[in-house]
């Protein structure tokens, strides 16, 4: 038995026990995926076709891993303009087992709907309390400015004056000849 799913916005042949990795569904591994829209049925000679859904029909699937793909380099460039751009790209993707293809939905029973409940978790111990961090020692005070020794200045004696600052020159007088 066959089966055309449309989910992602792609179109995906399955068939019951097939792998297929799809877009991401934002289901943890170990969870049941439906698949309701499904575009065509084939079981041996028998084949339904929707239009463009088979209303009654539905793909179960167990989620097996979320991963990302393999990087895609995506690379522009215009010729003689020094323009290039690089950009990489990695897409999300599903892997999902599928496990039931059915053409009604009242042979699915509520077994194959059910969600398996995880085994529960145990709880962590609560972190212990970090100690806290010793105080470092106070840095010591920095000595007291030493004086100055004793020289011309300290004499009484006025400490050199600055260069006396530049006059700007003034323009130069243009003589004409007579």
């Amino acid at each position: 038995m066959h089966a055309v799913i449309l989910t992602g916005g792609r179109q995906y042949r399955v068939k019951e026990g097939d792998v297929i990795s799809i877009e991401k569904l934002g289901l943890a591994p170990g969870r049941k995926a439906h698949f309701d829209q499904v575009l065509l049925i084939e079981d041996g000679e028998k084949i339904q076709v929707g239009t463009p859904v088979l209303g009654n029909a539905m793909v179960l699937g167990l989620v097996l891993e979320n991963y990302r793909d393999e990087k895609v380099i995506v690379f522009k460039k215009k010729r003689r303009k020094q323009y290039r751009r690089t950009r990489g790209h990695r897409q999300s993707l599903t892997k999902v087992r599928v496990t039931r293809i059915a053409a009604d939905r009242a042979l699915i029973t509520a077994e194959d709907l059910a969600e398996e409940k995880p085994a529960p978790a145990e709880k962590p111990a609560p972190p212990a309390k970090p100690k806290p961090a010793p105080v470092p020692a106070p840095a010591p005070a920095k000595a007291a400015a030493k004086p100055k020794p004793a020289g011309k200045e300290a004499a009484g004696k006025e400490p050199a004056k600055a260069k006396a600052a530049k006059k700007p020159a003034s323009p130069k007088k243009r003589t004409t000849k007579e």
